[in-house]
C-alpha cells in the first residue's frame, strides 16, 4: 500500500485547521536564557516513571549536565484541603487521609492531633489508643520506607530489590486492613480516639509479621549496602549538607543523613513516644546513598517500637479506645463485621430499640457533628518524609474554618534543584527518589 493510500502514512505537518504552540511562563523564561547558548530546556514529566507521581521537571542541559533544575508542582490538585471545610470535624480525616497515600496514619495523626488541641482533650485520650496510634505509625513508616527503597531501586536497575519490598509491604497492608477494615485510606483515627478496637486475633498475627519482617529487613542491607553498582549510583549524588536542609527547611531523612538527629519523635514527643526504647537514626554522608541507609535502618527501630506498643496493647485489653465523653465519641462501638462494614449489633440494637434519647444524640453527632472552641492549634508528627504539620482554626461551629497542611514532600522538593545542578540527567532520578516525594500531599 503506497502512502498515498494509507490514510495513517504521510507528512506529520497541519496543513488546515489552526496550530498551538504550548509555550508560557516558566518555560518561555527557561528557554529564552539558553538560547544564546549550547544549552536546551526539556521537560521530564509531568508522566513520567521515575518523578513519583504527576511531578514536572523543567531541565536546562549543557550535553548530558543539568545546568538549572525547577520542579513544577498542580498537576496532582485534589482541593482537599477546601474540602474539609464543608464537612464535619470527624468526617475531615476521611479526606486528610488521601494526601500522603503512602503514610496515610502520618496525615490523620496530624489532623487529629490538631482538633484534639482546639478541643483541650489531649489529656483525655484513652492510653490504650495511643498505642494503637503509635502502633500504626510505626507500621505504616516501615511501609513507606519499603516503598520509597522498593521504587527507587527500580528506578536504577535494582529490580530484586523493588519485589523484595513490595512483598513485605503487603504483609504491613494485610494488618492495615485487619485492624482497620481498609489496606489504605484508612480514616481510623478519630478524634478522642479510634474508630474501633483490635480483633481478637490481632496480638498473634502482629507478633507473626514482625518475627518476618525481623528477618526479611537484612535481605535489604545484604543486597545493596556494599553492592558496588548500587552504592556507585548513589554515592555523592544529590548532596544536600545540613546548612543547605537548615536553610529550606527539609527534614525527615534527609536532614538526618547529615548526622542531624532531629526527630520529632524525640525533640517534641507526643502520644507516649518519650517512654519508648528506640534510637534516632543518623548518618554521615549527606547524599542519596546517606538516605537510604537512614530508612533501611529506621525501620529497624520501627520495629523495637512496635514490639513494644503490642506489649502494651496486649496487657491493657478491655480497656477504652474512645473518650469517654460522649459528645465527642463518634463513631462508638464501631465494629467491622463480616461484610467488612457496619456497626456493632449491640451498638444499633441500643441506639434504635432501647434509647429514644440515645437515637437523638447519635443522629445529632452523626449529621452535624460536635461543636469546637474557636480558636487555631498546630500539631506535627514525625512522617516517613518528615515533618507533618496541621494548622486548624475554628470559629466554633460543627465544621473547621480552615485546616492548613506543612507537607513534608512539598517543603523537601524544594531541594531538588540544589541536588540536582552540576550533575547529569540520569542523577536527577537518583535525587528525586532520595527525596521520597508523594505528589498528593503536594498537590492537596
Amino acid at each position: 500500500m503506497s502512502a498515498t493510500t494509507d490514510p495513517y502514512a504521510g507528512t506529520t505537518e497541519s496543513t488546515s485547521g489552526p496550530v498551538f504552540t504550548v509555550t508560557g511562563q516558566d518555560w518561555d523564561t527557561i528557554n529564552a536564557g539558553a538560547a544564546d547558548g549550547d544549552h536546551i530546556v526539556v521537560n521530564m514529566g509531568p508522566q513520567h516513571p521515575s518523578t513519583h507521581g504527576v511531578l514536572r521537571l523543567i531541565l536546562e542541559i549543557d550535553g548530558e549536565q543539568v545546568v538549572d533544575a525547577r520542579a513544577g508542582i498542580g498537576y496532582l490538585h485534589t482541593g482537599i484541603e477546601k474540602n474539609m471545610e464543608y464537612r464535619t470535624w470527624t468526617q475531615g480525616v476521611t479526606f486528610c487521609t488521601r494526601m500522603d497515600y503512602v503514610a496515610p496514619f502520618s496525615n490523620e495523626a496530624a489532623y487529629v492531633g490538631a482538633v484534639e488541641r482546639l478541643l483541650q482533650i489531649e489529656d483525655s485520650i484513652p492510653q490504650r489508643a495511643l498505642d494503637i496510634r503509635v502502633l500504626m505509625l510505626e507500621l505504616n513508616r516501615i511501609s513507606s520506607h519499603l516503598v520509597c527503597i522498593a521504587t527507587g531501586g527500580m528506578e536504577i536497575g535494582a529490580l530484586t530489590v523493588m519485589t523484595c519490598g513490595f512483598r513485605d509491604r503487603e504483609l504491613i497492608l494485610d494488618l492495615f486492613e485487619a485492624i482497620s477494615g481498609l489496606r489504605m485510606n484508612h480514616a481510623y483515627f478519630r478524634p478522642g480516639g479510634v474508630a474501633q478496637d483490635l480483633p481478637d486475633d490481632a496480638i498473634g498475627q502482629l507478633r507473626d509479621t514482625v518475627a518476618l519482617l525481623r528477618k526479611r529487613l537484612p535481605e535489604y542491607a545484604a543486597l545493596c549496602n556494599a553492592n558496588p553498582i548500587f552504592k556507585g549510583r548513589l554515592k555523592e549524588v544529590g548532596h544536600l549538607d545540613l546548612a543547605g536542609c537548615l536553610a529550606l527547611g527539609i527534614t525527615g531523612p534527609a536532614v538526618r543523613a547529615t548526622g542531624y538527629d532531629w526527630d520529632l519523635r524525640r525533640t517534641q514527643p507526643y502520644w507516649g513516644y518519650d517512654t519508648y526504647d528506640f534510637d534516632v537514626v543518623t548518618w554521615d554522608e549527606p547524599d542519596a546513598y546517606g538516605r537510604f541507609r537512614v530508612r533501611l535502618d529506621e525501620m529497624t527501630e520501627s520495629l523495637r517500637i512496635v514490639d513494644q506498643a503490642i506489649d502494651r496493647l496486649e496487657a491493657s485489653v478491655g480497656e477504652p479506645i474512645m473518650i469517654a465523653d460522649r459528645k465527642i465519641a463518634w463513631p462508638s462501638q464501631l465494629s467491622v463485621g463480616a461484610d467488612g462494614q457496619g456497626n456493632s449489633a449491640q451498638h444499633i440494637k441500643h441506639i434504635m430499640g432501647e434509647s429514644m434519647e440515645a437515637l437523638i444524640h447519635h443522629f445529632k453527632l452523626v449529621t452535624e457533628g460536635f461543636r469546637v472552641p474557636p480558636g487555631q492549634a498546630y500539631f506535627a508528627v514525625e512522617s516517613p518524609r518528615g515533618e507533618i504539620g496541621c494548622h486548624a482554626v475554628s470559629d466554633g461551629g460543627t465544621r473547621p474554618y480552615r485546616v492548613h497542611f506543612r507537607d513534608p514532600s512539598f517543603v523537601n522538593l524544594q531541594g531538588t534543584s540544589v541536588m540536582s545542578e552540576g550533575g547529569m540527567i540520569s542523577d536527577v532520578i537518583v535525587a528525586i527518589a532520595s527525596i521520597d516525594p508523594v505528589m498528593g500531599g503536594v498537590d492537596r
